[in-house]
């Protein structure tokens, strides 16, 4: 009697078993057709782009070949103006960085400490709003404010607070200042909801034992809202680095960084092969980001990620 019912649980646990295979393999149906587009239109690519950056450069030549070099490699890492575009680029993305998080993690915490949700709706609609307007209208509309007949310098002068105009455009403030502007929505959207997963409780209790409203959030809250930041600030420096429109516009391609380069490379002079090794470094750069922020969240999430 006993021995039947062990067989009746075994093949029920193999039915459900079979069951449940059935149907994770009918789930990952659904990851076909996007696995399918991520595949042909940017893995293909990236890797046939990424291919040219072994081959000898040749202008208007886009075809790969078996003949593998690093000349393309050696040129960047010799020329000045190449490797001193990687630390630039690296640096203006580091301080992109933290001036959005500076702007950007007062406006989320007021957003996810407002109860009255018209009021949140509301704050959430104007952080939303400036994501609406294409990025060229925007930065247009930066050039308005602070070029140097603007309406910054303008008032300046009628004021007769300074007797010429200040240098805010054509030059690497400039280039900050739109890249702040394009990326603080993104460093807002990432900490509203880790500011709000955080319960208030916390700071209760931090308040009753005789913390100061400082002391609580520096204790409490900052620490607990890391995982938000380290998201954050990888986006933006993601996003600023890799920035073409806000440099040339911004920055009136005085400031050169690497996606002005490959721009040149590619479209002006057509060298595919060379604009093809700086993206690769610029792809490099990137990653290498992103371990550091990795090694950094294992730290101050106790080992997990």
């Amino acid at each position: 009697m006993a021995i039947a019912q062990t067989d009746t649980m075994t093949q029920t646990e193999k039915r459900k078993g079979s069951t449940a295979a059935l149907q994770d393999f009918r789930l990952w149906w659904l990851v076909i057709p996007a696995f399918l587009v991520f595949l042909v239109f940017f893995v293909i690519p990236t890797a046939s782009l990424f291919g040219l950056a072994f081959n000898k450069s040749v202008a208007g030549v886009i075809a790969l070949n078996s003949q593998i070099t690093f000349d393309n490699f050696v040129r960047i890492f010799t020329r000045a103006s190449y490797y001193e575009s990687i630390l630039r680029s690296i640096w203006i993305s580091a301080i992109v960085g933290a001036a959005g998080l500076f702007f950007g993690y007062p406006l989320a915490y007021v957003i996810a400490k407002t109860v009255k949700p018209r009021r949140a709706t509301l704050l959430m609609i104007l952080v939303l709003s400036s994501m609406q307007l294409d990025m060229v209208i925007r930065m247009y509309g930066l050039m308005v404010l602070l070029g140097d007949n603007g309406l910054i310098n303008g008032f300046l002068l009628r004021v007769g607070a300074i007797t010429t105009p200040l240098p805010l455009m054509y030059n690497v403030f400039g280039v900050i200042v739109g890249l702040v502007q394009i990326t603080l929505p993104f460093m807002v959207l990432s900490l509203i909801g880790i500011i709000k997963a955080i319960h208030p409780s916390l700071e209760e209790a931090a308040r009753s034992l005789g913390a100061s409203r400082w002391h609580a959030f520096v204790t409490i809250v900052l620490p607990l809202s890391m995982p938000g930041i380290l998201a954050g600030t990888l986006l933006v420096f993601a996003l600023s680095i890799s920035s073409y429109v806000v440099p040339a516009l911004m920055g009136g391609w005085k400031v050169m960084v690497l996606p002005i380069h490959i721009y040149q490379q590619i479209a002006e002079v057509g060298r595919w092969q060379f604009g093809a090794a700086i993206a690769v470094v610029l792809f490099v750069t990137s990653i290498a980001a992103v371990a550091v922020y990795h090694q950094a969240a294992v730290r101050t999430s106790g080992g997990r990620t």
